[in-house]
Protein backbone atom coordinates (compact mmCIF):
# COMPACT_ATOMS: atom_id res chain seq x y z
CA UNK A 1 0.00 0.00 0.00
CA UNK A 2 1.07 3.28 -0.78
CA UNK A 3 1.42 5.89 1.93
CA UNK A 4 -0.67 8.90 1.72
CA UNK A 5 2.42 11.95 1.64
CA UNK A 6 -0.35 14.81 2.30
CA UNK A 7 -0.68 12.38 5.41
CA UNK A 8 2.59 11.16 6.11
CA UNK A 9 5.49 13.12 4.29
CA UNK A 10 8.02 10.37 4.42
CA UNK A 11 10.86 11.57 3.01
CA UNK A 12 11.19 14.36 4.98
CA UNK A 13 10.39 12.73 7.69
CA UNK A 14 13.29 10.82 7.36
CA UNK A 15 15.38 13.83 6.28
CA UNK A 16 14.76 15.83 9.34
CA UNK A 17 16.23 13.19 11.20
CA UNK A 18 19.14 12.91 9.28
CA UNK A 19 19.64 16.35 9.54
CA UNK A 20 19.25 16.89 13.30
CA UNK A 21 20.92 13.98 14.67
CA UNK A 22 25.07 14.88 15.36
CA UNK A 23 27.86 13.45 16.98
CA UNK A 24 27.09 14.33 20.34
CA UNK A 25 23.14 12.32 20.20
CA UNK A 26 25.12 9.29 19.32
CA UNK A 27 25.49 6.69 21.74
CA UNK A 28 28.75 4.65 22.68
CA UNK A 29 27.64 1.26 21.07
CA UNK A 30 26.86 2.95 17.73
CA UNK A 31 29.67 4.98 17.64
CA UNK A 32 32.22 2.14 18.41
CA UNK A 33 30.32 0.11 15.74
CA UNK A 34 30.62 3.10 13.03
CA UNK A 35 33.88 2.97 13.65
CA UNK A 36 34.51 -0.62 13.23
CA UNK A 37 32.57 -0.76 9.96
CA UNK A 38 34.70 1.64 8.32
CA UNK A 39 37.85 0.30 9.35
CA UNK A 40 36.47 -2.96 7.92
CA UNK A 41 35.48 -1.20 4.76
CA UNK A 42 38.57 0.77 4.35
CA UNK A 43 40.78 -2.25 4.64
CA UNK A 44 38.53 -4.18 2.32
CA UNK A 45 38.82 -1.11 -0.31
CA UNK A 46 42.33 -1.10 -0.60
CA UNK A 47 42.93 -4.88 -0.68
CA UNK A 48 40.77 -4.06 -3.69
CA UNK A 49 42.75 -2.04 -5.19
CA UNK A 50 45.77 -4.44 -5.54
CA UNK A 51 43.15 -7.67 -5.97
CA UNK A 52 40.62 -6.47 -8.46
CA UNK A 53 41.01 -6.67 -11.55
CA UNK A 54 37.44 -6.07 -12.72
CA UNK A 55 37.59 -2.86 -10.42
CA UNK A 56 40.75 -1.03 -12.60
CA UNK A 57 38.38 0.21 -15.66
CA UNK A 58 36.61 2.27 -13.41
CA UNK A 59 39.82 3.78 -12.20
CA UNK A 60 41.14 3.97 -15.57
CA UNK A 61 38.34 6.06 -16.38
CA UNK A 62 38.10 8.62 -13.64
CA UNK A 63 42.00 9.32 -13.91
CA UNK A 64 42.00 9.84 -17.90
CA UNK A 65 39.11 11.85 -17.40
CA UNK A 66 41.05 14.12 -14.92
CA UNK A 67 39.28 17.39 -13.33
CA UNK A 68 39.66 19.13 -10.50
CA UNK A 69 42.08 17.51 -7.46
CA UNK A 70 39.98 16.93 -4.86
CA UNK A 71 39.83 13.97 -3.71
CA UNK A 72 42.08 10.78 -3.99
CA UNK A 73 41.85 7.70 -5.44
CA UNK A 74 42.40 4.51 -3.22
CA UNK A 75 46.07 3.24 -3.48
CA UNK A 76 47.42 5.99 -6.05
CA UNK A 77 48.77 9.18 -5.79
CA UNK A 78 45.98 11.03 -7.82
CA UNK A 79 43.39 13.06 -6.72
CA UNK A 80 40.47 14.10 -8.65
CA UNK A 81 36.81 15.36 -8.16
CA UNK A 82 34.78 14.33 -5.69
CA UNK A 83 32.01 12.04 -7.33
CA UNK A 84 34.92 10.52 -9.36
CA UNK A 85 36.65 9.44 -6.60
CA UNK A 86 33.75 8.25 -5.48
CA UNK A 87 33.30 6.10 -8.44
CA UNK A 88 36.70 4.65 -8.29
CA UNK A 89 36.67 3.86 -4.72
CA UNK A 90 33.02 2.61 -5.22
CA UNK A 91 33.87 -0.02 -7.49
CA UNK A 92 36.36 -1.44 -4.64
CA UNK A 93 34.03 -1.16 -2.36
CA UNK A 94 32.37 -4.64 -2.80
CA UNK A 95 34.95 -5.89 -5.57
CA UNK A 96 36.59 -8.97 -2.78
CA UNK A 97 32.81 -9.64 -1.86
CA UNK A 98 34.65 -8.93 1.98
CA UNK A 99 32.87 -5.94 3.05
CA UNK A 100 30.01 -6.01 6.46
CA UNK A 101 26.29 -6.70 5.52
CA UNK A 102 23.15 -6.47 7.13
CA UNK A 103 21.68 -10.12 7.20
CA UNK A 104 17.99 -9.49 8.07
CA UNK A 105 17.61 -7.00 4.60
CA UNK A 106 19.33 -7.48 1.44
CA UNK A 107 21.99 -4.52 2.01
CA UNK A 108 25.82 -4.12 2.24
CA UNK A 109 24.93 -0.67 3.71
CA UNK A 110 28.57 0.81 3.99
CA UNK A 111 29.75 -0.53 0.43
CA UNK A 112 28.39 2.69 -1.04
CA UNK A 113 28.77 5.11 2.37
CA UNK A 114 32.54 4.58 2.54
CA UNK A 115 33.53 5.90 -0.44
CA UNK A 116 30.92 8.80 -0.83
CA UNK A 117 31.64 9.87 2.48
CA UNK A 118 35.49 9.75 2.46
CA UNK A 119 35.03 11.36 -1.16
CA UNK A 120 33.81 14.41 0.58
CA UNK A 121 35.72 14.16 3.39
CA UNK A 122 39.33 14.40 1.27
CA UNK A 123 37.63 17.32 -0.32
CA UNK A 124 37.10 19.35 2.89
CA UNK A 125 39.41 19.16 5.38
CA UNK A 126 37.69 21.12 8.24
CA UNK A 127 35.29 17.93 8.59
CA UNK A 128 36.68 15.73 11.18
CA UNK A 129 35.89 12.54 12.75
CA UNK A 130 32.99 13.30 14.55
CA UNK A 131 31.05 14.90 11.62
CA UNK A 132 32.11 11.58 9.28
CA UNK A 133 31.07 9.04 11.99
CA UNK A 134 27.59 10.62 12.63
CA UNK A 135 26.65 11.09 8.97
CA UNK A 136 28.07 7.60 8.40
CA UNK A 137 25.66 6.33 11.49
CA UNK A 138 22.65 7.88 9.69
CA UNK A 139 23.61 6.32 5.90
CA UNK A 140 23.97 2.88 7.53
CA UNK A 141 20.92 3.25 9.33
CA UNK A 142 18.64 4.48 6.78
CA UNK A 143 20.49 1.77 4.28
CA UNK A 144 19.05 -1.13 6.27
CA UNK A 145 15.80 0.50 6.94
CA UNK A 146 15.12 0.49 3.34
CA UNK A 147 16.12 -2.77 2.72
CA UNK A 148 13.34 -4.01 5.15
CA UNK A 149 10.71 -1.02 4.32
CA UNK A 150 9.19 -3.10 0.91
CA UNK A 151 5.82 -3.83 1.14
CA UNK A 152 7.00 -6.97 -1.55
CA UNK A 153 10.05 -8.02 -1.77
CA UNK A 154 12.72 -5.75 -3.79
CA UNK A 155 13.69 -9.37 -6.24
CA UNK A 156 9.80 -9.47 -7.23
CA UNK A 157 10.19 -6.75 -9.14
CA UNK A 158 13.12 -7.85 -11.42
CA UNK A 159 15.70 -5.50 -9.38
CA UNK A 160 18.73 -6.18 -7.37
CA UNK A 161 18.55 -4.56 -3.95
CA UNK A 162 21.77 -4.30 -2.21
CA UNK A 163 22.70 -1.07 -4.47
CA UNK A 164 19.41 0.06 -4.44
CA UNK A 165 19.18 0.53 -0.27
CA UNK A 166 23.09 1.56 -0.46
CA UNK A 167 22.37 4.27 -2.82
CA UNK A 168 19.76 5.99 -0.89
CA UNK A 169 21.57 5.84 2.78
CA UNK A 170 24.69 7.24 0.90
CA UNK A 171 23.06 10.39 -0.90
CA UNK A 172 21.52 11.36 2.82
CA UNK A 173 24.71 11.10 4.28
CA UNK A 174 26.63 12.64 1.22
CA UNK A 175 24.37 15.47 1.31
CA UNK A 176 24.26 15.89 5.22
CA UNK A 177 28.29 15.86 5.30
CA UNK A 178 28.63 18.47 2.83
CA UNK A 179 25.87 21.13 5.39
CA UNK A 180 22.66 20.31 3.60
CA UNK A 181 19.43 20.77 5.57
CA UNK A 182 16.31 18.46 5.50
CA UNK A 183 15.39 20.03 2.18
CA UNK A 184 18.46 19.29 0.83
CA UNK A 185 18.64 15.81 2.06
CA UNK A 186 15.54 15.19 0.14
CA UNK A 187 16.24 16.37 -3.15
CA UNK A 188 19.72 14.63 -2.99
CA UNK A 189 18.33 11.50 -2.62
CA UNK A 190 15.72 12.06 -6.00
CA UNK A 191 18.77 13.13 -7.87
CA UNK A 192 20.51 10.37 -6.90
CA UNK A 193 17.63 8.07 -8.00
CA UNK A 194 17.67 9.55 -10.95
CA UNK A 195 20.91 8.83 -11.90
CA UNK A 196 21.41 4.83 -11.11
CA UNK A 197 19.61 1.54 -11.35
CA UNK A 198 19.91 -1.67 -10.52
CA UNK A 199 18.17 -4.44 -12.50
CA UNK A 200 18.32 -8.30 -11.33
CA UNK A 201 20.48 -9.33 -14.38
CA UNK A 202 23.32 -8.24 -12.30
CA UNK A 203 23.07 -11.62 -10.66
CA UNK A 204 21.19 -13.67 -13.46
CA UNK A 205 24.13 -12.41 -16.05
CA UNK A 206 26.72 -15.57 -14.99
CA UNK A 207 29.03 -13.12 -17.24
CA UNK A 208 28.57 -10.17 -16.05
CA UNK A 209 31.25 -8.62 -13.51
CA UNK A 210 28.94 -6.38 -12.41
CA UNK A 211 28.04 -7.72 -9.61
CA UNK A 212 31.56 -6.84 -7.49
CA UNK A 213 31.94 -3.01 -8.36
CA UNK A 214 28.42 -1.91 -8.81
CA UNK A 215 29.09 0.18 -5.75
CA UNK A 216 30.54 2.40 -8.14
CA UNK A 217 27.39 3.44 -9.32
CA UNK A 218 25.69 3.85 -6.41
CA UNK A 219 28.38 6.16 -4.80
CA UNK A 220 29.12 8.50 -7.62
CA UNK A 221 24.89 9.06 -7.51
CA UNK A 222 25.04 9.67 -4.05
CA UNK A 223 27.57 12.30 -4.59
CA UNK A 224 26.53 14.32 -7.30
CA UNK A 225 22.84 13.88 -6.08
CA UNK A 226 24.35 15.83 -3.25
CA UNK A 227 26.45 18.76 -4.77
CA UNK A 228 23.52 19.43 -7.15
CA UNK A 229 21.06 19.98 -4.67
CA UNK A 230 23.90 21.97 -2.83
CA UNK A 231 23.61 24.26 -6.12
CA UNK A 232 19.88 24.19 -5.87
CA UNK A 233 18.58 21.63 -8.36
CA UNK A 234 15.66 20.64 -6.99
CA UNK A 235 13.91 16.70 -7.80
CA UNK A 236 10.80 15.49 -5.84
CA UNK A 237 8.67 16.62 -2.82
CA UNK A 238 8.52 12.54 -2.25
CA UNK A 239 11.32 10.54 -3.50
CA UNK A 240 10.69 7.52 -1.56
CA UNK A 241 6.99 7.32 -0.98
CA UNK A 242 5.72 9.18 -3.90
CA UNK A 243 3.02 7.59 -6.58
CA UNK A 244 5.94 7.68 -8.77
CA UNK A 245 8.87 7.04 -6.36
CA UNK A 246 11.00 4.51 -5.33
CA UNK A 247 8.90 2.16 -3.29
CA UNK A 248 5.94 2.52 -5.82
CA UNK A 249 8.81 1.77 -8.54
CA UNK A 250 10.63 -0.79 -6.86
CA UNK A 251 8.79 -2.51 -4.04
CA UNK A 252 4.82 -2.40 -4.52
CA UNK A 253 4.56 0.47 -2.30
CA UNK A 254 6.34 0.47 1.09
CA UNK A 255 5.37 0.02 4.91
CA UNK A 256 6.54 3.02 6.44
CA UNK A 257 6.00 1.02 10.19
CA UNK A 258 8.61 -0.62 9.50
CA UNK A 259 11.07 1.92 7.96
CA UNK A 260 10.44 4.33 10.51
CA UNK A 261 10.45 1.69 13.54
CA UNK A 262 12.69 3.09 16.39
CA UNK A 263 14.01 5.59 14.70
CA UNK A 264 16.22 7.77 16.49
CA UNK A 265 16.63 5.17 19.36
CA UNK A 266 18.16 2.15 17.25
CA UNK A 267 20.41 2.20 14.38
CA UNK A 268 20.68 -0.47 12.46
CA UNK A 269 24.31 -0.48 11.47
CA UNK A 270 25.19 -1.37 14.66
CA UNK A 271 23.84 -4.73 13.88
CA UNK A 272 25.76 -5.69 10.36
CA UNK A 273 27.46 -9.25 10.21
CA UNK A 274 31.99 -8.70 9.66
CA UNK A 275 32.77 -11.28 7.18
CA UNK A 276 35.45 -13.55 8.31
CA UNK A 277 36.01 -15.14 4.75
CA UNK A 278 36.18 -12.91 1.19
CA UNK A 279 32.78 -14.36 -0.04
CA UNK A 280 28.92 -14.13 -0.58
CA UNK A 281 27.52 -13.95 3.12
CA UNK A 282 25.27 -16.36 2.07
CA UNK A 283 28.49 -18.96 1.66
CA UNK A 284 29.38 -18.65 5.08
CA UNK A 285 27.51 -20.96 7.01
CA UNK A 286 28.59 -23.69 4.41
CA UNK A 287 32.01 -22.64 5.23
CA UNK A 288 31.98 -22.83 8.21
CA UNK A 289 30.29 -26.13 8.37
CA UNK A 290 32.72 -27.76 6.08
CA UNK A 291 35.61 -26.57 8.32
CA UNK A 292 33.86 -27.88 11.35
CA UNK A 293 33.74 -31.38 9.45
CA UNK A 294 37.03 -31.25 7.72
CA UNK A 295 38.68 -33.12 10.22
CA UNK A 296 36.24 -36.40 10.59
CA UNK A 297 37.43 -37.67 7.03
CA UNK A 298 40.03 -37.54 4.24
CA UNK A 299 38.82 -35.56 0.90
CA UNK A 300 39.20 -39.00 -1.44
CA UNK A 301 36.33 -40.38 1.41
CA UNK A 302 33.95 -38.41 0.23
CA UNK A 303 31.22 -39.45 -2.28
CA UNK A 304 28.66 -36.65 -1.82
CA UNK A 305 27.67 -33.44 -0.26
CA UNK A 306 24.58 -32.30 1.01
CA UNK A 307 24.10 -28.40 1.13
CA UNK A 308 20.89 -27.24 2.87
CA UNK A 309 19.62 -24.38 1.02
CA UNK A 310 16.38 -22.14 1.11
CA UNK A 311 15.20 -19.63 -1.86
CA UNK A 312 17.36 -17.14 -0.74
CA UNK A 313 20.29 -19.62 -1.72
CA UNK A 314 19.08 -20.69 -5.27
CA UNK A 315 21.51 -17.81 -6.70
CA UNK A 316 24.20 -19.89 -5.02
CA UNK A 317 23.73 -23.48 -6.70
CA UNK A 318 22.46 -22.31 -9.79
CA UNK A 319 23.13 -22.98 -13.07
CA UNK A 320 24.74 -25.86 -11.66
CA UNK A 321 27.74 -26.59 -13.75
CA UNK A 322 28.69 -22.83 -13.26
CA UNK A 323 28.91 -22.85 -9.49
CA UNK A 324 30.83 -26.22 -9.11
CA UNK A 325 33.23 -24.97 -11.71
CA UNK A 326 33.42 -21.29 -11.77
CA UNK A 327 35.35 -19.13 -14.46
CA UNK A 328 35.89 -15.65 -12.06
CA UNK A 329 36.85 -15.35 -8.49
CA UNK A 330 33.26 -13.24 -8.16
CA UNK A 331 31.49 -16.46 -9.49
CA UNK A 332 33.40 -18.04 -7.34
CA UNK A 333 32.55 -16.11 -4.59
CA UNK A 334 28.99 -16.73 -5.41
CA UNK A 335 29.15 -20.28 -4.97
CA UNK A 336 28.26 -22.84 -2.21
CA UNK A 337 29.74 -25.66 -3.68
CA UNK A 338 33.48 -23.94 -4.46
CA UNK A 339 33.18 -22.13 -1.17
CA UNK A 340 32.85 -25.70 0.44
CA UNK A 341 35.27 -27.44 -1.73
CA UNK A 342 38.12 -24.53 -0.42
CA UNK A 343 37.22 -25.21 2.67
CA UNK A 344 37.79 -29.19 2.67
CA UNK A 345 40.70 -29.09 0.79
CA UNK A 346 42.24 -25.87 1.87
CA UNK A 347 41.24 -25.95 5.63
CA UNK A 348 40.51 -22.09 5.23
CA UNK A 349 39.24 -19.64 3.21
CA UNK A 350 41.28 -16.56 2.14
CA UNK A 351 41.69 -13.76 -0.62
CA UNK A 352 43.98 -16.65 -2.07
CA UNK A 353 41.06 -19.00 -2.26
CA UNK A 354 40.45 -17.67 -5.14
CA UNK A 355 42.76 -16.86 -7.34
CA UNK A 356 43.79 -18.11 -11.14
CA UNK A 357 45.27 -21.36 -9.77
CA UNK A 358 42.33 -22.05 -7.30
CA UNK A 359 39.89 -21.87 -9.83
CA UNK A 360 41.46 -24.22 -11.72
CA UNK A 361 42.59 -26.83 -8.52
CA UNK A 362 41.75 -30.32 -9.88
CA UNK A 363 41.09 -31.23 -5.84
CA UNK A 364 38.74 -28.27 -5.71
CA UNK A 365 37.07 -28.76 -8.44
CA UNK A 366 36.31 -32.61 -7.73
CA UNK A 367 35.11 -32.04 -4.50
CA UNK A 368 32.49 -28.87 -5.48
CA UNK A 369 31.05 -31.72 -8.02
CA UNK A 370 29.44 -33.52 -5.15
CA UNK A 371 27.92 -31.20 -3.61
CA UNK A 372 23.77 -30.82 -4.53
CA UNK A 373 21.55 -28.90 -2.45
CA UNK A 374 18.83 -30.07 -0.84
CA UNK A 375 15.47 -27.82 -0.69
CA UNK A 376 14.39 -26.80 2.65
CA UNK A 377 10.98 -25.75 2.28
CA UNK A 378 10.63 -23.99 5.51
CA UNK A 379 13.36 -21.45 5.11
CA UNK A 380 12.78 -17.91 3.95
CA UNK A 381 14.98 -14.29 4.37
CA UNK A 382 15.75 -15.21 7.70
CA UNK A 383 17.92 -17.95 7.10
CA UNK A 384 19.95 -15.62 4.67
CA UNK A 385 23.20 -16.45 6.87
CA UNK A 386 21.58 -19.97 7.81
CA UNK A 387 23.42 -23.39 6.42
CA UNK A 388 23.87 -27.16 6.91
CA UNK A 389 26.29 -29.34 5.22
CA UNK A 390 26.35 -33.29 5.26
CA UNK A 391 29.36 -35.46 4.02
CA UNK A 392 28.42 -38.78 2.91
CA UNK A 393 31.17 -41.03 3.08
CA UNK A 394 32.52 -43.96 0.84
CA UNK A 395 32.10 -46.24 4.23
CA UNK A 396 28.88 -45.01 4.90
CA UNK A 397 28.90 -42.34 7.39
CA UNK A 398 27.36 -39.11 7.20
CA UNK A 399 28.65 -36.56 8.65
CA UNK A 400 26.52 -33.73 9.26
CA UNK A 401 26.90 -30.08 10.91
CA UNK A 402 24.31 -26.92 11.06
CA UNK A 403 24.99 -23.35 11.36
CA UNK A 404 22.04 -21.75 12.41
CA UNK A 405 23.60 -18.12 11.68
CA UNK A 406 27.09 -17.57 10.50
CA UNK A 407 30.32 -16.24 12.34
CA UNK A 408 30.38 -12.45 12.20
CA UNK A 409 26.58 -11.74 13.10
CA UNK A 410 25.99 -9.61 15.97
CA UNK A 411 24.90 -12.63 17.87
CA UNK A 412 28.58 -14.29 17.16
CA UNK A 413 30.52 -10.70 16.77
CA UNK A 414 33.85 -10.59 15.48
CA UNK A 415 36.12 -9.25 17.95
CA UNK A 416 38.43 -6.36 17.13
CA UNK A 417 41.41 -8.38 17.27
CA UNK A 418 39.99 -10.07 14.61
CA UNK A 419 39.00 -6.68 12.56
CA UNK A 420 42.37 -5.70 13.02
CA UNK A 421 44.10 -8.76 11.53
CA UNK A 422 41.81 -8.92 8.93
CA UNK A 423 42.26 -4.68 7.90
CA UNK A 424 46.27 -5.38 8.42
CA UNK A 425 46.04 -8.24 5.45
CA UNK A 426 43.85 -6.17 3.72
CA UNK A 427 46.53 -3.22 3.91
CA UNK A 428 49.27 -5.23 2.43
CA UNK A 429 47.42 -6.44 -0.72
CA UNK A 430 46.91 -2.53 -1.29
CA UNK A 431 48.33 -1.36 -4.62
CA UNK A 432 50.53 0.44 -2.72
CA UNK A 433 50.93 -2.29 0.03
CA UNK A 434 50.89 -0.69 3.54
CA UNK A 435 53.22 -2.44 6.09
CA UNK A 436 51.74 -4.12 8.78
CA UNK A 437 53.57 -1.74 11.62
CA UNK A 438 51.66 1.40 9.74
CA UNK A 439 48.45 -0.51 9.30
CA UNK A 440 48.24 -1.39 13.15
CA UNK A 441 48.39 2.25 13.81
CA UNK A 442 46.13 3.50 11.35
CA UNK A 443 43.66 0.68 12.56
CA UNK A 444 44.27 2.53 15.89
CA UNK A 445 43.54 5.70 14.61
CA UNK A 446 40.11 4.53 12.88
CA UNK A 447 39.00 2.87 15.99
CA UNK A 448 39.46 5.97 18.23
CA UNK A 449 38.20 8.48 15.71
CA UNK A 450 36.36 11.30 17.13
CA UNK A 451 36.11 15.28 17.70
CA UNK A 452 39.48 16.99 15.73
CA UNK A 453 40.80 14.27 14.30
CA UNK A 454 41.34 13.69 10.33
CA UNK A 455 39.56 10.63 8.51
CA UNK A 456 42.39 8.57 6.99
CA UNK A 457 45.61 9.91 7.36
CA UNK A 458 47.46 7.68 4.65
Amino acid sequence: MLVDTTAVPLSRHLADHVAAIGFDDLNDHTIDATRRALLDATGVMLAASGLAPDAAPFRAQVIAEGGTAEARVLATPMRVPMAAAAFANGALGHALDFGDTFDVGPAHPNAALVPALLAIADADPTIDGARFLAAMALGSDLACRISLAPARPFEEGGWYPPPFAGLIGAAAASAKLLGLDAGGIVQAIGLALCQASFPAEIKHDAATRLRGVREAFAARAAVSGALLAGRGVRAFAAPLEGRGGFFALHGGGVRAEVLLDRLGTRFLGDEVSFKPWPACRGTHAYIEAALALRSQTAADRIVGIEAEIGPVQEMLVNPPAAKAAPASAIEAKFSIPFTIAAALVYGSVTLDSFDAAALTDSAVLAIAAKVQPVRNPTWGRAEAASGSVTIVTSDGRRLHHAVPQAAGHPDRPMPNDSLVAKFVDCCGRAAEPITAERARALADHLLALGPGAPILPL
